[in-house]
């Protein structure tokens, strides 16, 4: 995916009245992800590049109405579609660029991205950028509603070496973007990383 933003915005601003419907059976592998997730009723989490929203409602429900949940993404249409499908209810949503959140350092639990980093234009430098957002041990979910080799085939390429989401290149990866993985699993019917906050 191209780094222009414009461009980002036009593919999924293109799609984003279609996305649900493209993708109906996707709720459960969301459920799933967000309760191994491990989030607590209070917890504070960003859903980033939330696109339509369809993790709001389950982040909600993990952290109570005590908790803040918030979804960013960089395409009005996409958010203009959460709001459509009612899932602003669940959480705040804004229209921001993941790689400059509008955040404070430290302000939050968790980050949840689905089939974000496939989109980042700097992996390591917006791997940071979200880390910056979290408290030291808080956590980070990398998740994607099927796994690495179903996403190739449904794209129609192969999987190759230097795929970013294989194992022994997110690892390193996110050590070096101030996170610590502590488990992967790359299924056909879901990809997960989940990372732990360094100091």
């Amino acid at each position: 995916m191209s780094d222009d933003h414009t461009h980002v915005q036009e593919f999924f601003g293109a799609r984003a009245a279609a996305w649900d419907t493209k993708f109906p059976d996707d709720a459960p592998a969301f459920e799933a992800a967000v309760a191994e997730f491990g989030l607590h009723p209070g917890d504070r989490v960003l859903d980033a590049g939330c696109g339509t929203g369809r993790a709001l409602t389950p982040l909600r429900r993990a952290v109570g109405p005590s908790g803040t949940v918030v979804g960013a993404d960089l395409t009005p249409e996409m958010l203009a579609r959460a709001v459509a499908a009612g899932r602003d209810r669940a959480g705040a949503l804004l229209c921001a660029d993941v790689a400059r959140l509008p955040l404070r350092d430290g302000c939050l639990d968790a980050v949840f991205a689905a089939g974000l980093i496939a989109h980042l234009p700097e992996p390591a430098e917006n791997l940071r950028e979200l880390a910056r957002v979290v408290r030291p041990g808080g956590r980070l979910a990398l998740f994607h509603p099927i796994g690495r080799a179903a996403l190739a085939a449904r794209h129609g390429r192969r999987l190759t070496p230097d795929d970013l989401r294989a194992e022994a290149n997110l690892g390193p990866l996110l050590a070096g973007s101030g996170w610590r993985m502590v488990s992967y699993a790359d299924e056909d019917a879901r990809f997960l990383a989940l990372a732990v906050r360094q100091d």
